[in-house]
């Protein structure tokens, strides 16, 4: 039995500001600083898309790696470890400008914020696990608030830094992340402290039924392939279409505060759902939020596909982590999410480089904004195959 943790509340905020430098820092802060990035080093699509492919690789590594210490490492310890490791190449990323140094520090953060990141939701899982609807709640504001809170700040100041200072002063951009990622440690392994379950010394974790989880299973790979297309060319679509720092930071902002306050939309829908319909609900959102300012060109419509995408983009995750805690035992979770975390860490690697290349061959990377979608579509509706997993 997992004993209650006191102070919950408190201890998902920690939980959260990791999610915040893991993923609202991590990984999303490189489009808003990748239209500078691009300009400075004379990259093409490809090779802007690169950076968040090398990201995605690191971030596999980080997942498989998560998955063969989960047994022997407490996630508590594996989530500490994560954030402040990822906090150290988040620093070093402004520091040296070479594109393989670059790589690196891109590779580490992928590698160090995947191990936090996929321990955060096993940690949140036990926070109220005798009541089903708050720890629906706990489990979605982990991904929404945290993610959120770190697109606001990275959107609110990095177009305005780039806009004030110029392109050159990206290097500088990296430095101000580190910083606010630094700020987030002592609260962040304060909460990995209060949760200790307990080790399964001995023991072997009861396997996973893959089979009858194939639908949830496809549909996040289909997550993890398209919607880092929309976060890492945001930034760049807009600039091409003659966008201001002041307009592009409002549309972040937007975004952010759209993720931050998503978990109230969705606390009932996977609370209600063991099943994957809450997954393609989202999906199906992400997939419209991405298309709509392609489609329908002008500020209203982006200020709408921010709003769209935001309140669905961070919610994949707590689906998922939903999904296993309602049809898993609980020392199965931390296996099952990890393996979930592998899964989409493959399929979004895919994404970004692909999304350049196609960017590249037709001189437009709205065409990629579409074909993003279509994918995201796709895995809806292999989500939608998901049943309960009856007997657990």
């Amino acid at each position: 039995m997992i004993a209650a943790p006191t102070r919950p509340w408190l201890i998902l905020a920690g939980l959260a500001l990791g999610v915040t430098v893991t993923n609202g820092f991590a990984r999303f802060a490189y489009g808003l600083l990748l239209p500078a990035m691009k300009s400075e080093m004379g990259w093409n699509y490809a090779q802007a898309g690169w950076l968040n492919t090398a990201n995605a690789l690191g971030y596999i590594a980080g997942a498989v790696l998560t998955m063969g210490l989960i047994r022997r490492v407490r996630p508590s310890v594996l989530f500490a470890f994560g954030l402040v490791t990822t906090t150290a190449a988040l620093l070093a990323t402004g520091l040296v400008t070479a594109l393989w140094w670059q790589t690196l520090w891109r590779i580490l953060a992928g590698v160090f914020g995947a191990m936090s990141f996929s321990t955060a939701g096993a940690l949140a899982a036990q926070l109220f696990h005798d009541d089903p609807r708050r720890n629906a709640l706990a489990i979605a504001l982990l991904f929404g608030s945290g993610g959120g809170l770190g697109i606001v700040l990275a959107g609110a100041t990095l177009p305005v830094l780039l806009g004030i200072w110029g392109y050159a002063a990206w290097p500088w951009g990296w430095v101000l992340i580190g910083a606010l990622s630094l700020a987030s440690l002592p609260l962040g392994l304060w909460a990995a402290g209060q949760l200790r379950p307990p080790r399964q010394a001995g023991q072997t974790a009861p396997a996973l039924p893959l089979r009858r989880m194939l639908g949830e299973l496809a549909g996040y790979a289909g997550f993890g392939l398209g919607y880092i297309v929309y976060l890492t060319f945001l930034s760049a679509w807009m600039t091409e279409q003659e966008a201001g720092p002041g307009f592009i930071a409002l549309i972040w902002v937007i975004l952010g505060s759209c993720i931050f306050v998503s978990p109230i939309l969705w606390r009932p829908v996977l609370a209600r759902f063991a099943s994957g319909v809450p997954l393609t609900l989202i999906l199906t959102g992400i997939a419209i939020g991405s298309a709509l300012p392609v489609v329908v060109p002008g500020g209203a419509a982006l200020i709408l596909s921010a709003t769209i995408f935001g309140l669905c983009v961070f919610m994949p995750p707590g689906a998922i982590t939903s999904f296993s805690r309602q049809n898993l035992p609980p020392d199965s979770w931390g296996a099952a999410i990890s393996f979930f975390t592998v899964v989409f860490a493959v399929a979004q690697t895919i994404g970004p480089y692909g999304a350049g290349l196609i960017g590249d061959r037709f001189g437009d990377i709205g065409v990629s904004l579409l074909a993003a979608a279509g994918i995201l579509l796709v895995g809806a509706a292999l989500a939608l195959l998901q049943r309960p997993l009856a007997g657990n």
